[in-house]
C-alpha cells in the first residue's frame, strides 16, 4: 500500500484557515474603548475650539462708570438706614436703578439706534458669522436680547457707581456706543430731574391757585353780606345797639328815681306825677321794642352777629391758607432747585487696544467641563439601567 505525501500548510485552501485579526495598537484601542466620549465631548470642544481661535472675530470692549447724585442725598435718613450704613453697607440709590434698567430698555435702544444706528454698527464686515446680528429685519425682541448681550450695565451696592462695559467688532464703535450710552443717560437723568421739578412746583402752584380762589370767595361773600345787610360791621352796630339800650335803661331808672321821690308828697293826680308815669312807661316800651329788635325776628343782631362772623372766620381760614400756600410754593421753588440730580462721570469711556471677546480659553475650560459633567451622568444613568436590566 502506498502512503500518501504529508499535506503541507501552504497546500491548505485560503478558505479552510482561521484569519485572526491584526493586534490593534493600545492608543487604537484607548480612543476605541472611548470613543463615545470623544464623540460627545472632545469633538464639540474641538469644534468649538476651531471656531474661537480661527474664525471667530475679535470683540473690543470699552468701559465707563458714572454715579448718580443730588435728591437722594437731601431725603431723611432713617435709623435702619443710618444704622446699615455705620455697618458699612450704603443703600442703593433708586435713580441708579433707574438709569440701568433705562440702557436696558426697548426706549434706550431706539435712543442709540436714532444716535448710531446699531444695526449697521452689529454687522461690521469684521464680524464672524454667529456673533454678529444676523438680519436687519429681526423683530425688536430679539435685537434687545443681542443688544443686551452685547452690553452690560452693572451697578454696584457699595460705592453706587454705575459700570458700562459696550462690546464691538471695532474699538471705535464700542467708545462711541459707551459714550452714546453715557449721553442717554444724562438725557434720562435731566428728564427725570426736569419732572420731579415740575411735579413739586405745578403741586404747590394748585395749592397757591385753590387758596386763592378761597379767599376770593371769602372776600366776595362778606362784601356781599354788607350790602345785603346795610352794615359794615355788625360787632360794632351791636356795640352801639348796647350803649343807646343801656342809656335808654339808664333815663328810665332816673325816670323811676324822681317818680317815686316826688309821689311821697305829691299826690297822684298831680300833673307832675302823671308826666313821669308817662315818661316812665314810655322808656319802658322804647327798651322792650328796643330788646325785640335786637333779638328777635329775621333781623335780629345775634343771628347778623353769628352770620358775619362765620364769614369772618372763613375769610381768616382761607388768609392763613393763601400764606401756608404762598410759603409752600416758594420751599417747593427751592428745593426744586437743591434737589437736581446729576450725572457725574467717573471714568471716561477708553478707546480698545485689544479685544477681549470671545474668552476663548475660559470658554472651551467652561465648555469641557460642563460637556464632561453632562457626560459622566449620562453614563451613570445608562449603566444604571443596565445593571437593573441584567
Amino acid at each position: 500500500m502506498k502512503l500518501s505525501q504529508p499535506t503541507k500548510a501552504s497546500d491548505v485552501p485560503m478558505s479552510g484557515r482561521r484569519q485572526t485579526p491584526a493586534p490593534r495598537s493600545r492608543l487604537g484601542q484607548m480612543l476605541w474603548k472611548r470613543r463615545f466620549y470623544m464623540l460627545l465631548v472632545v469633538l464639540p470642544t474641538l469644534i468649538a475650539a476651531i471656531y474661537l481661535y480661527i474664525f471667530a472675530a475679535g470683540q473690543y470692549v470699552s468701559e465707563a462708570r458714572f454715579m448718580v447724585h443730588g435728591r437722594q442725598e437731601a431725603r431723611a435718613s432713617s435709623a435702619l438706614s443710618q444704622m446699615m450704613g455705620a455697618a458699612g453697607f450704603k443703600q442703593v440709590p433708586e435713580e441708579a436703578m433707574a438709569v440701568r434698567d433705562y440702557l436696558e430698555s426697548h426706549d434706550a435702544f431706539a435712543a442709540l439706534q436714532e444716535r448710531l444706528n446699531l444695526i449697521e454698527l452689529y454687522q461690521r464686515p469684521e464680524a464672524d458669522f454667529l456673533a454678529r446680528l444676523w438680519s436687519s429685519d429681526m423683530p425688536v425682541e430679539f435685537m434687545l436680547l443681542y443688544y443686551r448681550f452685547m452690553n452690560s450695565v452693572v451697578v454696584d451696592n457699595t460705592s453706587g457707581i454705575t459700570t458700562i462695559r459696550a462690546r464691538a467688532f471695532r474699538p471705535e464703535d464700542a467708545h462711541q456706543l459707551a459714550e452714546a450710552q453715557l449721553r442717554v443717560s444724562e438725557d434720562f437723568v435731566n428728564h427725570l430731574s426736569a419732572r420731579a421739578r415740575g411735579a413739586s412746583l405745578e403741586l404747590a402752584q394748585q395749592e397757591l391757585t385753590r387758596a386763592e380762589e378761597r379767599v376770593i370767595a371769602a372776600q366776595t361773600a362778606m362784601a356781599e353780606w354788607r350790602l345785603r345787610e346795610q352794615a359794615v360791621d355788625p360787632a360794632g352796630l351791636a356795640q352801639i345797639s348796647q350803649q343807646g339800650l343801656a342809656a335808654l335803661e339808664g333815663q328810665l331808672n332816673a325816670a323811676r328815681t324822681e317818680l317815686q321821690e316826688k309821689s311821697t308828697w305829691m299826690r297822684s293826680d298831680n300833673p307832675t306825677i302823671v308826666n313821669l308815669r308817662n315818661r316812665a312807661q314810655a322808656l319802658e316800651t322804647r327798651i322792650q321794642m328796643e330788646r325785640d329788635r335786637l333779638t328777635t325776628g329775621t333781623d335780629a343782631l345775634p343771628e347778623r352777629i353769628s352770620a358775619y362772623e362765620r364769614l369772618a372766620l372763613e375769610r381768616e381760614f382761607a388768609t392763613k391758607q393763601l400764606a401756608s400756600a404762598t410759603s409752600s410754593l416758594e420751599m417747593a421753588r427751592v428745593d426744586a432747585q437743591r434737589q437736581q440730580l446729576f450725572l457725574s462721570r467717573v471714568v471716561e469711556p477708553n478707546l480698545a487696544e485689544y479685544p477681549l471677546y470671545p474668552r476663548a480659553g475660559i470658554f472651551l475650560l467652561s465648555f469641557f467641563a460642563i460637556m464632561s459633567i453632562l457626560y459622566g451622568i449620562g453614563w451613570l444613568i445608562i449603566a444604571g439601567v443596565r445593571e437593573h436590566a441584567l
